[in-house]
């Protein structure tokens, strides 16, 4: 099922080699956590794995002068603030500006990366670092439901940073767009429940998505009116297999262009907020782009996205 799915790899903050059904693992045959078990590994590892991220980033990219601070996950809830924990973590000064975006799901990166855009915009000397984490694995259900079962099989853990800044320096974002489809409230969600968070993805995505897709005004208003041939950049939220070739058939572009998606969601899985960010890591490391497009999908059913370009 999994091969069938495109994915050859989820990672999961669960201990190593520790079997997570086993009795003393965390989802015991006969017992499975509650929500406050799940919980509180959030609070300890959600930090942990945002801070790699960002050790990471710090490799590639100075992150002195930090101005402001843009937080988000829809995996666990904890406050003070993930936002707050990793900013102590860091040394930030307390006069850093934090924004904790929650809840959103798959597409969350797109508004934390256009909430970056709108505070440099306004204050062109910000130095904003953008943060995504996502422990999906804490919430996986009992259940012999196969869509419900087929829907947790897409996601893994993971964690991205990025920094935004006026400097003329690798992707410029470019103009943002947001839809909600209609008729689709039920599609994707996510129930807070006794035992975690229970994701719910229906089959009907991918068909919805494709009719969507087929609405020329639709497709203009994410591409700016190039036509999607055109388009040298696509960074697709890899949502699941199904979906990535719905988004490739419905604007008739071929295979390669979605190969940043497709190659993220076969290493990693689907991530939630984070896995758009790996995309863009992927586009960032290979040729310059003329006109990229940034598209997710995630609870509504709402698209949302970004273009962008490389700075040469």
């Amino acid at each position: 099922m999994a091969k069938r799915a495109g994915i050859t790899h989820r990672w999961s903050v669960l201990p190593e080699g520790l079997d997570p059904t086993a009795a003393t693992g965390l989802y015991e045959a006969d017992r499975w956590p509650g929500t406050a078990t799940r919980m509180a590994i959030y609070a300890q590892a959600a930090p942990v794995l945002a801070l790699r991220a960002i050790d990471d980033l710090a490799t590639k990219q100075s992150l002195d002068g930090v101005t402001h601070l843009v937080v988000a996950s829809c995996t666990g809830f904890v406050a003070p603030g993930i936002d707050q924990i990793v900013a102590a973590k860091l040394g930030l000064p307390p006069s850093t500006e934090r924004t904790l975006i929650g809840f959103m799901g798959c597409y969350a990166a797109v508004a934390a990366l256009r909430t970056a855009r709108h505070i440099v915009r306004s204050e062109p000397s910000a130095k904003v670092l953008v943060v995504t984490v996502e422990l999906s694995t804490l919430h996986l259900q009992a259940t012999s439901d196969l869509e419900a079962l087929l829907a947790m099989l897409q996601f893994g853990d993971g964690a991205a940073a990025a920094l935004v800044t006026g400097d003329q320096s690798g992707f410029a974002l470019g103009s943002t767009f947001a839809t909600t489809l209609p008729d689709s409230a039920e599609l994707i969600r996510w129930d807070v429940t006794d035992h975690g968070f229970a994701m719910h993805l229906s089959g009907e995505v991918p068909g919805r998505i494709a009719a969507a897709l087929a609405d020329r005004d639709f497709v203009r208003a994410i591409t700016g009116g190039t036509p999607p041939a055109d388009i040298d950049g696509w960074a697709v939220h890899a949502g699941g297999r199904s979906i990535l070739d719905a988004v490739e058939r419905s604007l008739d572009v071929p295979e390669q262009a979605l190969a940043a998606s497709r190659e993220t969601l076969w290493e990693n899985g689907n991530m939630s907020s984070s896995t758009l960010m790996f995309v863009l890591a992927r586009l960032l490391d290979g040729l310059p782009i003329r006109q990229g497009v940034a598209l997710a999908f995630g609870p509504g059913l709402a698209a949302e996205g970004f273009r962008f370009a490389s700075v040469t």
